[in-house]
Formats: structure tokens, sequence, C-alpha cells
């Protein structure tokens, strides 16, 4: 990995994701009745928890609204979540005002054309493998996994091993005085 990369990757303090795609398969199934399926990825579930561990910022933002994505927001400890969001620059610079951060403090995920203009002021965009070609350009990493098949939490891995925090966020299920379940 490139120097310059990894100097993006080590002033990290928050991560915005988008949901739909990223953190799913993009696939959602509405049925007769109302109800709403999306399915996430469990690694990436966990990953996305260790970033908020690591005392990273972790937000979501989606042009949707639903439900299903409180829940899932409440299980991986999101930090915060912005639904109905049309205007995800402007949801970019009310994150980097309300915690005080630089751009370049601030990595953006996305996998279509609305997340571009975030990811163009972030000093880490990155694009899911199965992203348009548009958000692919404007990234400066593109995950190897697919948006909810494990990007996120290629994603997490990188950021906290770059950051010298893997380690410490994850020795309470791999060091050798782990507590059982």
């Amino acid at each position: 990995m490139e120097l310059a990369l990894i100097e993006r990757i080590q002033k990290i303090k928050a991560v915005i994701t988008d949901i739909d795609g990223v953190l799913t398969d993009g696939c959602i199934v509405l049925g007769n009745y109302g109800d709403e399926l999306k399915f996430f990825d469990v690694q990436d579930g966990l990953g996305f928890a260790l970033l908020s561990r690591a005392g990273l910022k972790t937000i979501m933002m989606t042009a949707r609204k639903s439900r299903i994505n409180q829940k899932r927001a409440k299980e991986i400890e999101a930090f915060k979540l912005y639904q109905n969001v049309s205007d995800k620059l402007r949801v970019f610079q009310k994150v980097s005002r309300k915690f005080k951060l630089a751009p370049e403090e601030i990595c953006v995920v996305g996998d279509d054309l609305i997340d571009i203009p975030p990811m163009r002021q972030a000093g880490f965009a990155v694009a899911v493998q199965n992203a348009v070609e548009e958000t692919k350009r404007v990234a400066h990493y593109v995950t190897q996994k697919s948006g909810g098949r494990g990007a996120i939490r290629e994603l997490s891995e990188l950021i906290l091993k770059n950051q010298g925090k893997w380690f410490a966020v994850t020795a309470r299920y791999t060091s050798d005085n782990a507590i059982p379940a």
C-alpha cells in the first residue's frame, strides 16, 4: 500500500457510510403489507462496531427511510443515523461542524452517484467493489469485497490496523485471556 494512502487512513476520526449498496447488497424486498427486507452482512456489522469501539465516530447515511435502518444502526453501535437524505454533502458538512472534524479526518463510503459529492470532500473516499464506475473514479480506495458482502469489514480492518488500534479493539475476542461468552 502506498504511503500517501496510509497517511490518509491514519488521519481518520469518523466514518460516514451509505446503507443500501454498502451495508447491504443493494436489494430491497417490498412485501404486499408494507414490510421491507434488507440483507446485512454479520461480519460487516462487527467491523462497523469495532470502529465505534476504537473511538471513531460511525455515521450511517441514506436517501431512504426505514425502520430496519434504525434497528441495524442500534445493533452495530452506529453513533448517528441520517435518513431521508437527498443532499449527502450537506450531512457531511454538518458532521464536520458538529464534531469539529476537518474534511481530511472523515472517511466516506459509497456505491452510487449520490455518494460522490461527500466523497470528493472526504480525506479518505472509499467505493465498494460493486459501485458504479463514476463513484469508483473519485475513490481513494476501492474495496475488494462488494457492498453487503464484507466491504465494511475489510475497511474497518484497513483503518484500525493502519491506525494501530486493531489488536487493542479485538483483544477481547483473540487474546488467550479472552472471557468466554
